[in-house]
């Protein structure tokens, strides 16, 4: 689904957000149907209840939440036959809709086929058919029981939308799901209130829910429908909401209430990292401690600091450990900066914008983020950039909490699918002017909108969804390695650390190395022309043959394998 603009209440941070006081929930329980929120948090189910026709509150600490509450299970079966279907590394083929069932509005149109992300964003349960998957149900019962699931979760047939589940159970189910599998599964996720059966909540609630969706009808309004979501939020806390109408209708009617609970979740940063190569343009001729004067030794930098260029010109930084004083080649000094993605995303922010607009504020953060993942190049598991004016200029010190609020807020996404600029005050097609944002922003538009006049081709999306449209497959690389690694397997075999992945995809990159994403099971190259081409894939690939073992750190081993392995068949 392309960008959209969707007008939405503006979710923005402590000096935006409009605060209310929260009555109890015995005020309000005479609702038919009100809005439900629950989480599990450290051990602790916590329960808030709304009235929809009342002024928003402050959500408070919540209620414990009440055992016997119940919810349809709805589309969130879906959800963990495809959690499991990651856990179990299960292939699964994709559906082809034929038009002879209606259930397929959901698919696609006849003729065509849908994959698994696309079904869990799209609700697609065809897809997810138990008996078309051939799925074990005796392997899914030992799975499940294996993570002490509750009961009604470990009988595959028994999944079903109308089943009615306790809400303490599917927070339990929810959280026992594996960490590695819950972020991969909530990548996928992020896609639902960005395009999928939620979309339009994404200027809600920014990249901090990754739910499935559920619309079921009720039975306690003839025509009617409630609507809800579980899954989770950016940092791994499980989530249940309902409401009336449809998924969406409730999203967009509990956000008032909800969503300054789910912007005050510690969002964690330390899954992807960035390098910084700091005033990649301006040669430094020392660092000085800034009260002292003295002059700074190689290392970790803790402190205040001034650097002098050789042009005599000096600049004040600070660092809390996460910059590095080293030398280059030459021996002349040089600072590289480390950061999760979002802290570096803040100080981008902080530096080439500011926060005076949330919602362009937010427009920048996604914009610098997408620029990153497409212009980096990819370094020892880092993203590697420049600070500099030619790609996106850094602060040298720590954000403001403002500016990484707009970067949590927008956890993960980024725009697939378009090339990404952005300039001060030159808009241009495929550029974003960052004081037109600003102008949107104070016209009331959303960030996702703002986003949408630039960039109205392009799909907002997590960097590390499947869904993102991020690989363009090299022409006759993937058939290359198909016949190439059986005959590899004989020398690899007796190698210490030896895996044989399956077969990855192999996508295009326009600049940068070429690099090995073990998560996503892709090798990343320019093209496959000549001898040198083959070597750089063969040596991507033997990445991720040794991604479990040192050696798959090891450049020199791994280079010299590749060769081998080509000189061998040529």
């Amino acid at each position: 689904m392309k960008l959209t603009a969707i007008a939405g209440v503006a979710v923005g941070w402590g000096l935006t957000l409009t605060l209310f006081m929260q009555p109890a929930c015995a005020q309000i329980t005479q609702t038919k149907t009100p809005v439900r929120f629950a989480w599990l948090r450290d051990g602790d189910a916590r329960f808030w209840m709304f009235n929809p026709a009342d002024m928003p509150v402050t959500p408070g600490p919540g209620s414990h939440l009440p055992p016997a509450l119940e919810t349809p299970l709805g589309s969130v079966w879906k959800l963990f036959i495809y959690v499991y279907m990651i856990d179990r590394q299960i292939a699964a083929p994709d559906y082809k809709c034929t038009g002879d069932d209606e259930e397929e509005t959901y698919c696609c149109a006849a003729g065509g086929y849908i994959d698994r992300d696309r079904a869990l964003v799209q609700s697609c349960g065809l897809f997810f058919d138990a008996r078309r998957l051939q799925l074990d149900p005796k392997d899914w019962r030992q799975y499940w029981s294996a993570l002490r699931a509750p009961v009604w979760l470990q009988d595959i047939y028994a999944l079903r939308p109308g089943s009615i589940v306790p809400v303490l159970d599917l927070l339990n189910a929810l959280q026992a799901v594996p960490d590695r599998v819950r972020y991969e599964t909530g990548d996928t996720l992020v896609s639902v209130v960005t395009g999928g059966r939620g979309e339009g909540a994404v200027s809600l609630y920014g990249g901090l829910l990754r739910i499935k969706t559920w619309t079921m009808r009720d039975s306690e309004n003839q025509g009617g429908y409630i609507g809800g979501a579980a899954g989770w939020l950016a940092d791994g806390t499980p989530v249940w909401l309902s409401g009336r109408g449809s998924s969406s209708q409730a999203l967009k009617t509990a956000a008032p209430n909800i969503a300054p609970l789910v912007v005050q979740s510690a969002v964690p940063d330390d899954r992807v990292c960035v390098l910084v190569d700091f005033f990649s343009r301006y040669p430094i001729r020392e660092a000085l401690e800034r009260d002292s004067r003295q002059k700074t030794p190689f290392g970790p930098l803790n402190g205040a600091f001034r650097v002098v260029f050789e042009n005599n010109n000096w600049l004040s930084i600070e660092s809390r450990g996460e910059l590095l004083l080293d030398s280059d080649r030459s021996g002349k000094p040089v600072i590289i900066g480390r950061f999760g993605i979002n802290e570096y995303v803040a100080r981008v922010v902080a530096r080439e914008g500011d926060t005076t607009q949330p919602q362009a504020a937010y427009a920048l953060a996604v914009a610098a983020r997408s620029y990153l993942v497409q212009n980096a190049v990819r370094d020892k598991g880092c993203y590697r950039i420049d600070d500099s004016s030619r790609t996106q200029r850094v602060l040298p010190r720590a954000p403001d909490s403002n500016a990484r609020a707009a970067a949590n807020f927008t956890d993960g996404l980024v725009l697939a699918g378009a090339p990404v600029q952005y300039h001060y005050d030159k808009a241009a097609p495929g550029q974003m002017s960052w004081l037109d944002a600003k102008a949107s922003a104070q016209r009331g538009m959303t960030f996702d909108a703002i986003l949408a006049r630039t960039w109205p081709g392009a799909m907002l999306t997590s960097f590390a969804s499947p869904l993102a449209s991020d690989c363009v497959e090299v022409a006759h690389a993937r058939d290359w390695l198909s016949r190439e690694i059986p005959k590899w397997n004989t020398r690899l075999t007796g190698e210490a650390g030896y895996e044989k992945p399956e077969l990855p995809a192999v996508c295009k990159i326009s600049s940068g190395k070429p690099y090995a994403d073990a998560r996503r099971n892709r090798v990343y190259i320019r093209h496959l022309r000549s001898d040198d081409d083959r070597i750089a894939l063969t040596h991507e690939y033997l990445h991720l043959v040794f991604a479990r073992h040192p050696r798959g750190q090891d450049e020199r081993f791994i280079e010299q394998t590749a060769r081998q392995l080509i000189m061998n068949i040529n």
